[in-house]
């Protein structure tokens, strides 16, 4: 894979995040970046997350078109390269989703869907196999939560040893709006009775209310607060909860303190009379909110509240009211969240490598002895 006429690759570390910082913003300026691909969330705590950072560039006339920041990690055979992520689980458990390569829009244009793939291929080629020190042909790239083009391009310079499809379902509340309907309007008939069953045992409580954090403090303590109803449910449902990992923790208080005052992130707390009903985190970028982290109270003794339909109900009618263009659920196939969209993307998690990557061929030997070992037991009882 090659780039077209006229720009150049580089890959490099980074000696100076503020000026990558710089350099980043005013790149998505001129990019359709998704909040997962700017600066605010990919910089955050950057210098502690990323302890082996390359850096990808594309230049035309003196100025980046395509940026790809990536942490390298050293096994006992491949050198890993993950975008937008550290390799780390515990610091990745902040889970990016939306992700990619972050291309100027009028270069991702040129020439179509087929010259952007081979943009988008050929500076993914060069991350797995350009020059930087170590073995070339070994490496792998991990790409987390990213769209079709970037699975199709990677699946052209590489082999896929790991791939897992999500679905991340959403709301359109631009069509909502243009059609002078209301989010109840398009549940089914079963959802919107269970809504309406579950504001009205809220009501009985006191008045119904969502209220944004106004300010840092509040936004702070609006996030413990979530994360204390977070894990009182995952808990009593046996697991650990998001918030039991310190790192977790800790990003997001930090992402918090660089998003709020950009307008990128809201805390929301829903109350009826003077009963906390639950709490919302949600990204806010370029219209689109996405539904990131909850925690609800589900002590109420009224077995028609349902403080998850409830809480993004109201959310949602307060994004159609503030002109919002989508609230996004994101990646899950829960329940809820089918039923109070009316649209879907897929988002890929993958690994791709060499065609010796031991990950493959483990995957390849297990699948084999899945499909042999019903037989062998059949061969064998039958002669038993």
């Amino acid at each position: 894979m090659t780039l077209p006429p006229g720009l150049a690759v580089t890959l490099s570390g980074v000696a100076d995040w503020q000026a990558l910082g710089e350099q980043w913003r005013d790149m998505e300026g001129r990019a359709d970046a998704s909040f997962f691909q700017t600066w605010t969330w990919i910089g955050c705590l950057g210098p502690e997350r990323y302890d082996d950072p390359v850096l990808l560039q594309v230049r035309r006339d003196g100025h980046a078109v395509v940026l790809g920041l990536f942490n390298r990690r050293r096994s006992w055979l491949f050198y890993t390269l993950w975008l937008h992520e550290s390799g780390d689980p515990q610091l990745d458990s902040v889970f990016i989703e939306h992700n990619g390569l972050l291309i100027e829009a009028g270069l991702a244009a040129e020439g179509g869907a087929d010259a952007a793939d081979s943009l988008r291929a050929a500076c993914l080629a060069e991350v797995r196999c350009g020059a930087l020190p170590g073995p070339r042909l070994g490496r792998r790239l991990v790409l987390s939560g990213v769209d079709p083009a970037h699975l199709r391009c990677v699946t052209a310079i590489a082999t896929i040893s790991r791939l897992t499809a999500r679905v991340a379902p959403a709301l359109d509340l631009a069509a909502l709006r243009r059609d002078g309907r209301r989010h109840i309007d398009v549940l089914s008939a079963n959802t919107r009775a269970q809504l309406r069953r579950s504001l009205r045992a809220y009501a009985a409580l006191g008045e119904l209310a969502i209220r944004r954090a106004r300010d840092s403090v509040e936004a702070h303590r609006f996030l413990d607060a979530l994360g204390r109803l977070h894990q009182a449910t995952w808990q009593h449902r046996g697991r650990a909860g998001a918030f039991a990992n310190p790192h977790f923790v800790q990003f997001h208080h930090a992402l918090i303190d660089r998003a709020l005052p950009r307008g990128e992130v809201e805390l929301w707390q829903i109350t009826a009379g003077s009963v906390e009903v639950g709490y919302l985190y949600n990204f806010q970028h370029r219209g689109r909110v996405l539904a990131y982290q909850s925690g609800f109270d589900y002590a109420v003794g009224d077995h028609r509240a349902k403080p998850g339909l409830t809480c993004h109900h109201l959310a949602i009618e307060r994004s159609l009211a503030e002109g919002r263009e989508c609230y996004d659920f994101m990646a899950g196939d829960d329940r809820y969240k089918r039923s109070f969209s009316d649209t879907e993307r897929t988002l890929y998690w993958l690994t791709a490598g060499p065609s010796t990557d031991p990950i493959r061929l483990a995957g390849g030997a297990r699948g084999l002895v899945a499909a042999l070992t019903p037989m062998c037991v059949k061969n064998w009882l039958s002669h038993v």
